[in-house]
């Protein structure tokens, strides 16, 4: 049976004003678009990197739950960091969500100077979840 596409939108999160949802579902495969660093209470991308690592981690978190699915689904991410100062942050968080080497997704960072404004790092995440959702 085809199952139709569905745009994942959360509260509090936005491409800036972009047609853009923050993710979309197909069946059990999740995809997200660009996560970042919003703080959803006020709107804004802080200055510092630190922040911006832990807000794009519990974005994607909440993202994940919208669409049905959890950290635990995932199955590749991508990271594009503005600097490489961003790196270790990345994967202090990485390890508080991924603990166990033998159960981690598949992972690539890209150097990326063409990130927006203030932007310092931001990831997107595939995921694969049970198919009823």
């Amino acid at each position: 049976m085809y199952e139709t596409r569905r745009s994942i939108d959360v509260e509090g999160f936005n491409h800036g004003g972009q047609p853009i949802p923050a993710a979309s579902r197909k069946g059990g495969l999740i995809v997200t678009g660009g996560v970042y660093g919003l703080d959803s209470a006020t709107g804004k991308l802080p200055d510092e990197a630190s922040e911006q690592v832990r807000l794009m981690f519990h974005q994607l978190e909440r993202i994940l739950a919208t669409a049905g699915g959890s950290v635990d689904d995932i199955v590749r991410m991508t990271f594009y960091v503005k600097s490489p100062e961003a790196r270790p942050l990345v994967n202090a968080e990485w390890l508080r969500l991924f603990p166990d080497p033998a159960s981690r997704p598949a992972r690539h960072t890209l150097s990326y100077d063409g990130l927006p404004a203030n932007m310092l790092v931001q990831c997107d995440a595939i995921a694969m979840v049970a198919h009823n959702g």
